[in-house]
């Protein structure tokens, strides 16, 4: 999360289409950004390592600042994977706007910085590809 929006504003004129960003990182802050429980996701069988989370995280983005578009992006960047069982190196990503879209990505790596990387790369590529 934390790296799409540093590549976002890394680039020369953001502030014309960066209105601001979210890392969800704990249950307190999916409950803040989303307004709903771990529990209200389990009941509609959304876990929070899946392309449905992903697509709700962007979603929520959209509705917060007003944007035509969000991304959204959850997994497991490593050395370890996470407690859903998904290996390190998987990452679920979703762009919501006009339309909407997602799609996974498996590294088979259990280097962190570099699935970071990785991740965030996948997920500006799924904008620029579908926006």
């Amino acid at each position: 999360g934390g790296l799409i929006s540093s590549a976002l504003l890394a680039q020369p004129g953001a502030s014309k289409y960066y209105l601001g960003g979210q890392v969800i990182y704990t249950a307190a802050s999916i409950r803040v950004l989303s307004g709903m429980r771990i529990r209200d996701l389990k009941e509609k069988k959304i876990r929070s390592s899946s392309e449905p989370f992903a697509l709700l995280m962007a979603e929520k983005v959209c509705e917060i600042y007003g944007s035509d578009w969000g991304i959204g992006e959850t997994g497991a960047a490593g050395p370890t994977g996470n407690g859903y069982g998904d290996p390190p190196g998987y990452s679920c990503l979703a762009v919501y706007g006009e339309r909407e879209t997602s799609t996974h990505v498996l590294t088979n790596s259990n280097n962190r910085r570099e699935n970071m990387e990785a991740f965030a790369l996948a997920a500006l590529d799924l904008f620029i590809k579908n926006f």
